[in-house]
């Protein structure tokens, strides 16, 4: 499941932009681990949902990224 949307951040502290941050760059990793297993993976079905799972968690870390600018 992904973060559709971007949110209103507006009086954050920075110790929760940091959280954020941290948080938006560990769904960039997971993104990156989930497109790695589905290039490795033999089966149809479990690979498109390891693909789903990597354009889901990019999705996440894009909105996230965009709502902290």
């Amino acid at each position: 499941m992904a973060l559709k949307n971007t949110l209103s951040l507006n009086g954050i502290t920075q110790q929760e932009l940091n959280l954020i941050k941290e948080i938006a760059g560990e769904h960039l990793t997971m993104s990156s681990k989930f497109e790695l297993y589905s290039n490795q993976c033999q089966d149809q079905q479990f690979k498109q949902m390891l693909k789903q799972s990597s354009q889901d968690a990019k999705t996440t870390a894009t909105n996230l990224i965009n709502s902290i600018q």
